[in-house]
């Protein structure tokens, strides 16, 4: 179990009944007891699973999950019919139940034992019966959940209960997610906006707007003595030219300004109890007052390495995103980050999009060790020289995700990429990665095109279209995948069917 995920529990609930005697119930006990405990001991479940014994009746079932629902450390329930449990026992229950859901459809034996299985055996061990009847009281109450089927000690099964678990670690995250836009959306950009108040319904999270005064009352706060201390940090955690670290060049002060204003925003997103911030270029703060001398990149490359959510431009949607990722992310190695679509490169087969943003990509993609540098910016409100972290990212295939508003509906659109290796950009010193989008450019630059994709997203090497379907599942939102079976033919075909699906539903409801 990842130490990342102490603090949470995913509960384990037998389905069985009184029908075929208490010596059964026992023996049913008995075998969910193992599983739980071997499960927990497999190495591979980020989370521990606790059992919560044999449910046999309606009320039991009720107050299992009105005690799931109340307690915080239980992030989801998983349900296993070992024998015959009749359905409408589990009607209230489910009614009431506000925690993911996950039915496993597996069985305590691997083989049938043919030689000297009875009418006993038979009796108990009868999942095959049981799963479908509490798989179709599930649809017919349209509860959305997970269904994985397969042995339980195989290292497949085991490994989709374990997606399924970081997912439920981030949508409990995000329950009491805050993210805090300093700024507001730039220069009227519709994708990075949308509605606040359906989203905190809908994904769980609030969006709060802070001014930017109110920040520079924490820069002005901020003493000279941690200042130096966090450059000090800086060069000895960056690769760096020793130039840089004589006090009395223009480039050191600018990189201890870039050390003021992380302090100022660590400070400010504590207080608060803030998870995740979006920046504005064009809002740094007041000329005759503490203000910003350009935007904090290297504040935020360094605090999305943290686990803070970060989006450009006021874009709180990829903000709240990045720190699910981030959070999904927890104890795997390949790293993830925000990144925005720059630029194309046309080259056949290797066509590819780079990656980059003015400084804010996060170093847990890095090739390398990030190289710490100060050029210029010539972008925004007050055009300086500015530090950030330099480097390309690894190469390796992986996943990126967005959430846009389409009025009627939030739909996640994914896309499973390539990360290639770049050339050098000897004029172009920021952070980048260059990825080839699935199934090849052209078909998965248009389909995200005509999904409505946006121009930033959240990138994650370990994550992959799974963790999301199971995201978009919990949260009752559209999901749209592309990847290596992505015709645009059907794409389009997915996609009017869903706008005809949720406008029905929309009536409907």
């Amino acid at each position: 179990m990842e130490q990342a995920f102490n603090q949470y529990e995913v509960w384990f609930v037998t389905g069985a009944q009184l029908l075929y005697g208490g010596d059964a119930v026992v023996a049913v006990d008995a075998h969910s007891g193992a599983m739980v405990s071997e499960l927990n001991s497999s190495g591979r479940l980020p989370v521990k699973v606790i059992y919560k014994g044999t449910a046999n009746s309606s009320k039991e079932v009720e107050d299992i999950f009105r005690a799931a629902n109340n307690d915080d450390r239980c992030i989801g329930v998983i349900t296993w019919m070992h024998t015959f449990s009749p359905a409408k026992m589990w009607i209230h229950g489910l009614q009431q139940l506000n925690k993911p859901l996950l039915h496993l459809h597996t069985q305590y034996n691997e083989e049938i034992p043919w030689e000297t299985m009875d009418m006993d055996f038979m009796n108990l061990n009868q999942s095959a019966h049981g799963d479908r009847e509490f798989g179709h009281i599930c649809t017919r109450m349209r509860i959305r959940r997970k269904v994985v089927v397969g042995y339980w000690k195989d290292s497949s099964t085991q490994r989709k209960i374990a997606v399924w678990m970081r997912v439920c670690a981030a949508w409990a995250d995000s329950r009491d997610m805050l993210i805090l836009r300093f700024g507001d959306q730039m220069n009227n950009v519709a994708v990075t906006d949308g509605d606040k108040v359906e989203a905190e319904q809908r994904l769980g999270y609030h969006v709060d707007y802070c001014p930017v005064s109110e920040l520079m009352d924490y820069h002005k706060a901020v003493k000279d003595e941690d200042v130096s201390s966090l450059v000090a940090v800086y060069f000895s955690l960056y690769d760096h030219d020793t130039a840089l670290e004589d006090p009395n060049t223009e480039e050191y002060k600018k990189i201890w300004n870039s050390a003021k204003a992380e302090l100022a925003l660590r400070a400010i997103l504590k207080d608060k109890g803030a998870k995740g911030f979006t920046t504005n270029f064009d809002d740094l703060g007041q000329t005759d007052g503490s203000h910003f001398d350009q935007i904090p990149g290297l504040a935020s490359q360094r605090l999305m390495a943290e686990g803070y959510g970060f989006g450009a431009e006021g874009d709180w949607k990829t903000a709240a995103l990045y720190r699910s990722v981030w959070v999904m992310n927890q104890g795997l190695t390949g790293g993830c980050s925000f990144l925005e679509d720059y630029t194309l490169n046309f080259a056949g087969k290797q066509s590819a999009i780079l990656q980059a943003h003015m400084l804010e990509v996060c170093p847990l993609i890095a090739a390398d060790k990030p190289r710490l540098e100060v050029h210029f910016l010539g972008i925004g409100i007050r055009k300086s020289l500015t530090a950030r972290l330099v480097f390309t990212s690894k190469e390796g295939f992986g996943c990126t995700a967005t959430v846009v508003d389409l009025g009627n509906r939030f739909r996640l659109i994914v896309n499973d990429v390539e990360c290639i290796k770049p050339r050098p950009l000897p004029k172009l010193p920021v952070a980048s990665a260059l990825w080839i989008p699935q199934p090849d450019f052209e078909t998965g630059a248009g389909a995200w095109i005509l999904a409505g994709g946006t121009h930033h997203s959240a990138f994650s090497y370990d994550l992959t279209a799974e963790y999301w379907e199971d995201y978009a599942e919990i949260a009752g939102i559209e999901i749209v995948h592309i990847g290596k079976h992505t015709t645009i033919g059907e794409l389009k075909k997915e996609l009017r069917t869903n706008e005809v699906y949720y406008m029905l539903n929309k009536a409907l409801c």
